[in-house]
C-alpha cells in the first residue's frame, strides 16, 4: 500500500489525489521512490490515448486557479531547494 510505503495515511493520500492537499518535496519522493518512478511522472494523468500535451490540459482543467498558483509556488520552492542543494 502506497501509504504504507511512505509512512503517512491512506486518508492523505486520498486528499492529495483529488487535489484538496498537496505533498511535501519529501512525500513526493518517497511516493516516486514505491511507485518506481521518476517524481514529475506523479504530477501527470496517465491515459493510453492521450498525448502529452492532451494530458496537461486535462490537468490544468481539473484544478482550480488559486490551486494551480499553489502547485507552481511549491514546485518552485522545491526547484530552489533542489538547486540551492546542488550548489
Amino acid at each position: 500500500m502506497l501509504a504504507e510505503k511512505c509512512g503517512t495515511s491512506t486518508s492523505y493520500i486520498g486528499q492529495i489525489e483529488i487535489g484538496n492537499r498537496f505533498p511535501s518535496l519529501e512525500l513526493i519522493e518517497k511516493m516516486a521512490k514505491a511507485l518506481k518512478i521518476r517524481p514529475h511522472l506523479l504530477f501527470f494523468i496517465e491515459s493510453d490515448n492521450d498525448s502529452d500535451e492532451q494530458m496537461l490540459k486535462k490537468k490544468n482543467d481539473t484544478i482550480s486557479d488559486a490551486k494551480r498558483e499553489e502547485l507552481t509556488n511549491r514546485l518552485i520552492d522545491a526547484i530552489r531547494k533542489i538547486v540551492k542543494n546542488i550548489n
